[in-house]
């Protein structure tokens, strides 16, 4: 694949895959014309989390004003775009519907290709977007996708082509911030918070486990950390002790991780991460210590969940051939292992 999609026309992006209602205009070249992002936070934080109906509501009162923004915004109508991308899984099905419905019709409206996007690979590949660093990294490089709902490390050796290293055997990452910082209760979403609590912390004074460090492969586990946490918060010690020590925990693991994956993938060009945790500076921190290879990480904005990652996706596929059909139906659950290559 060539560094940037040969594509004239611009795509339109549309993300609804959680709590986030987004959408983005690129052009032909993969360069942002417009994006928009409405962030459901407020809604969802007296429940603790996300709660879906809620979400797919959002999704369904925001997102025309949002398509219609950043259509404004480039300065263009359907009628000049070349393809319409959605993300169609994985995600809360309400919101994925709501999202990949709205692409449908105003793709067929339109008379254009209709591109579903998967979510994973809309990360996996946001570190090849144009501009973003000096140069984009050669395939193959490793991903760790690090989220409230992903914990994945994964080889990238092309559009289509991935490779699953590990994958958390309970808790993701991000579900571990979240309810270590309900434990001593901050809000949700938690992560923020347990990293500014943590600043204050001395990681050395509470002992706490590091789940699987040293051990061989890629694999993942929160759930014994969490508990853990627990029962320091029960011990009545300080929490800004208790943050420090869990967020130290979790960057010694993560950085443990993407040591094996190295090893597993020896030619590996760059380390990716992406995904809500990935804007953790304490994380950052400690995994461009891990290894040799350069820490790319994306701006925050672009690590969350956003319509530029799909867009940017779907960009790739429709510039390899790719299109999808009316027909094709969103997936809460869809592996990166079940992508393929464009034919």
């Amino acid at each position: 694949m060539p560094d940037a999609p040969v594509l004239l026309k611009p795509v339109l992006g549309i993300e609804t895959s959680c709590d986030e209602t987004a959408a983005a205009v690129l052009d032909g070249a993969g360069h942002v014309l417009a994006e928009a992002v409405f962030t459901q936070a407020e809604e969802h934080a007296r429940f603790g989390g996300v709660v879906p109906e809620i979400a797919a509501r959002a999704h369904l009162q925001r997102l025309p004003a949002l398509v219609a923004r950043v259509l404004d915004e480039a300065g263009l109508g359907l009628g000049e775009l070349g393809g319409v991308a959605a993300t169609a899984g994985p995600g809360l099905i309400g919101g994925l519907i709501v999202g990949a419905s709205l692409a449908k019709g105003l793709a067929l409206g339109a008379g254009l290709p209709f591109l579903a996007v998967n979510h994973l690979e809309a990360h996996a590949l946001t570190a090849r977007l144009p501009g973003l660093f000096p140069a984009p990294p050669p395939f193959p490089y490793l991903l760790l996708l690090l989220s409230g709902g992903h914990c994945q490390c994964v080889a990238v050796e092309g559009l289509g082509r991935y490779r699953r290293l590990g994958t958390t055997l309970d808790d993701a990452v991000g579900e571990a911030f979240d309810k270590a910082a309900k434990l001593m209760g901050l809000p949700w979403p938690g992560g923020p918070h347990l990293e500014r609590l943590a600043a204050g912390g001395d990681a050395r004074a509470v002992a706490l486990p590091r789940p699987l460090l040293g051990r061989p492969g890629c694999d993942f586990s929160f759930s014994g950390l969490k508990t853990a946490v627990a029962q320091a918060v029960a011990k009545g010690l300080p929490h800004a002790d208790i943050a420090a020590a869990f967020q130290a925990s979790v960057a010694a693991v993560l950085a443990d991780r993407a040591r094996h994956a190295h090893a597993l993938l020896p030619e590996a060009t760059a380390l990716v991460v992406a995904g809500g945790v990935a804007a953790n500076r304490a994380l950052r921190a400690a995994l461009a210590e891990a290894t040799p290879l350069p820490l790319l990480a994306p701006p925050q904005r672009l690590c969350t969940d956003n319509a530029v990652m799909v867009a940017f996706a779907g960009l790739l596929r429709l510039a390899a051939g790719e299109r999808h059909g009316m027909e094709v139906a969103p997936r809460p659950r869809w592996p990166l292992e079940e992508l393929a290559p464009p034919g």
